[in-house]
């Protein structure tokens, strides 16, 4: 008898950071394929994956004082829905079903985010991917994983970000510990 699955629906955030591994910026396809190698298994195992992604590996719009906030921002949504295209076509290469959903009109390269939407790519095993951030300038796209994971009724989030370790903090003790 197979392993009953924890987590129904799960919402990963992946930073664009941690999808450009040690070039630090772009993208690194030999650090993207064992992600997608991952996710494949536990979408074979029958969880339904949401993903968000970010897109500091190309543009951090909080870090330009040359133009205007929003308009920053702006570029920053653009540079998420690069990289979901792209990362979607990684896991589309590896025999999954995917979906890349924004906030706001892109063309033909993505369709436009609603719940219904979302739940019916679920309900065909598709790995949906939630671009574009809020759609709204001043929030991150760590913002956008807490919406989107309340809106679809994510189970768990999970967070895959370029960094060194996890601390945690008790509210009894002062300071952080390695977890």
């Amino acid at each position: 008898m197979p392993d009953e699955i924890k987590y129904k629906r799960v919402l990963l955030k992946l930073s664009g950071e941690a999808l450009a591994g040690d070039k630090k910026t772009g993208l690194d396809y030999s650090v993207i394929t064992p992600i997608c190698a991952s996710i494949k298994k536990c979408a074979d195992a029958g969880v339904q994956m949401g993903i968000v992604v970010g897109g500091g590996n190309f543009w951090r719009g909080r870090s330009s004082n040359a133009i205007d906030r929003p308009k920053a921002d702006q570029i920053g949504m653009l540079a998420t829905v690069m990289n979901c295209i792209y990362v979607s076509e990684i896991f589309r290469s590896q025999g999954m079903m995917t979906a890349v959903l924004t906030p706001f009109p892109c063309g033909e390269f993505t369709k436009g985010f609603s719940k219904d939407r979302a739940n019916k790519y679920f309900q065909h095993n598709m790995v949906v991917f939630f671009a574009g951030g809020t759609g709204h300038p001043y929030f991150s796209t760590d913002t956008a994983t807490v919406l989107r994971a309340i809106e679809i009724e994510a189970d768990e989030i999970l967070l895959a970000k370029a960094v060194r370790c996890l601390r945690q903090r008790s509210e009894n003790k002062p300071g952080c510990k390695e977890i």
